[in-house]
């Protein structure tokens, strides 16, 4: 992969995951323009140390993976703001990353293989039966899965796509989330969100 822009953000994507995004510093502003112009993705990571905005003299520390995402939806309320809503697509190790002039990110990245399509086994029914759950009651009540990174097609069949939707709705700190994002085997990405969720007493107990 060439270089690729990176947007740090105090959060993470999944592949598949939905991320809405308010833009209006004129480093990225610049970036996401393009990116619409010209069909292109941008790199998100997560933002270990330091603030989204650009603040004088500040540091910015990013974790060392992250998941392109392609801009679906956009629209600009006011000058100098756009509303983007993103889907992640694939992951990213970053082997070098330097920060131009005017406050961008650029990196050298390696990418990260998909997962492979694998039916939810048995034994992690139960996840995948708590998400679909959760999601009949967010449509219960009406919610807008807009503002979260939850939205159709719904592949509730798919170890790899139920497990990182968990990722990304549970209270996990950063290093656990990379972790989950990097783990190239879906079934056992799942697994580990099921310890997670039974320690929380999230899932029936059989």
């Amino acid at each position: 992969m060439p270089s690729i822009p990176l947007f740090p953000l105090k959060t993470i994507l999944f592949p598949d995951g939905h991320l809405p995004l308010q833009v209006f510093e004129v480093r990225y502003l610049d970036l996401i323009k393009r990116c619409i112009a010209k069909g292109e993705e941008f790199g998100v990571v997560s933002l270990l140390d330091g603030s989204e905005v650009r603040v004088p003299d500040q540091h910015e520390t990013l974790s060392a993976c992250g998941t392109m995402a392609r801009i679906l939806d956009w629209s600009a309320p006011l000058p100098g703001l756009l509303q983007i809503s993103c889907i992640g697509t694939t992951r990213f190790q970053i082997k070098s990353a330097e920060q131009l002039k005017h406050g961008l990110w650029m990196a050298e990245v390696d990418e990260v293989a998909e997962d492979m399509v694998v039916p939810i086994p048995s034994e992690q029914q139960d996840v995948a039966n708590a998400l679909g759950a959760l999601i009949r009651s967010l449509q219960k009540k009406q919610i807008s899965t807009a503002n979260m990174s939850l939205a159709p097609p719904y592949r509730l069949d798919e170890a790899g796509w139920v497990a990182n939707r968990w990722c990304e709705l549970l209270r996990l700190d950063m290093e656990e989330k990379q972790r989950l994002l990097l783990q190239e085997n879906p079934v056992l990405r799942l697994e580990l969100v099921q310890d997670v969720l039974s320690e929380n007493g999230l899932l029936d107990n059989h």
